[in-house]
């Protein structure tokens, strides 16, 4: 079957169509036939090479695609959530040629869920991975509904889905936004907007002197931001990052691969993405052959939205 992937690490142009084995379906799995996956910044990390000394597997072809979504095509033995002819959406751990952006793939039954009512496979490709990781860094800071969290990168992916999910949960949220960004940020349901920029815990300090109680720091500013909380608050970070050990922080390295499988928490998702308090955003789709395309689009930067590639 085929897939887009790598059998060189490299740039955007090294994507290309590769042949790709079937894999073979166990127990507790789901074999779905892919319509639309997610491309993702990890995505580009994974093509250009910088995960290879912890994939296990060292041949090619290498398949990125952390989110997927399609069709039911058949379930391994004790799997009852989902059924053949189901549509469906999930999460993809990759591993060489296990990855998001192949026509058939095999997940972990807890895997995957229903997509939301309503929603086709590219709207629904766009929430696994990402909502999963903006709930994860919610969970961790553990803040208490009336608290204040902050968001930079807040109209990103990431940062929009932790946005609307810190307001379901109560919290009242500062985000960072350009001038073009700020009425979007403002409608994902933020409460104070503030200029993007390294300046950012300044702007965020400006409204709340005591600092925040909490961050979650999509866009990756890790030192930078950690003067807009408070001592002893909490941070969430997406790339690793652990703090530099100064005033009591909690920093979390909120690494999304520890919920893959958590399929009461994909299942929220759905069902808040049903009731309209988690939205779905395309960018643009391209077709499976064109995924370099979408790979050099996504790192020139300014991407509002998920691209997606469909099958």
């Amino acid at each position: 079957m085929r897939a887009a992937g790598v059998t060189e690490f490299g740039g955007p142009e090294a994507l290309h169509l590769v042949d790709v084995p079937d894999e073979p379906l166990g127990p507790g799995e789901v074999r779905l036939r892919v319509a639309a996956a997610t491309v993702n910044p990890t995505d580009t990390y994974a093509r250009s090479g910088a995960y290879a000394g912890r994939d296990p597997v060292k041949q090619p072809p290498w398949v990125p695609g952390m989110d997927a979504a399609g069709v039911v095509l058949e379930v391994g033995e004790g799997v009852d959530h989902v059924a053949p002819g189901n549509a469906v959406m999930g999460i993809v751990i990759p591993s060489g040629a296990h990855g998001g952006y192949r026509e058939n793939l095999v997940l972990p039954g807890d895997s995957v869920v229903r997509v939301p009512a309503g929603t086709d496979a590219v709207a629904a490709s766009t929430l696994p991975m990402n909502g999963l990781t903006a709930r994860l860094a919610l969970d961790l800071m553990a803040l208490q509904p009336g608290q204040v969290l902050a968001v930079t990168g807040a109209a990103g992916a990431f940062g929009g889905y932790v946005v609307q999910l810190a307001k379901a949960d109560g919290l009242t949220v500062v985000a960072d936004a350009s001038e073009s960004d700020e009425a979007l940020v403002r409608e994902l349901g933020a409460d104070v907007v503030v200029p993007r920029g390294d300046d950012v815990a300044d702007r965020i300090r400006e409204h709340f002197p005591e600092g925040v109680d909490g961050l979650a720091d999509g866009s990756v500013q890790d030192a930078l931001v950690l003067p807009a909380v408070k001592d002893g608050g909490a941070v969430a970070t997406v790339r690793g990052y652990r703090g530099d050990g100064s005033r009591g922080l909690r920093v979390f390295p909120t690494l999304v691969r520890r919920v893959a499988q958590d399929r009461a928490a994909l299942d929220r998702l759905r069902q808040q993405a049903e009731d309209g308090v988690l939205t779905l955003r395309v960018a643009q789709t391209f077709p499976a052959a064109k995924a370099g395309e979408a790979h050099e689009l996504l790192e020139r930067g300014g991407v509002r939205g998920r691209l997606v590639l469909t099958f």
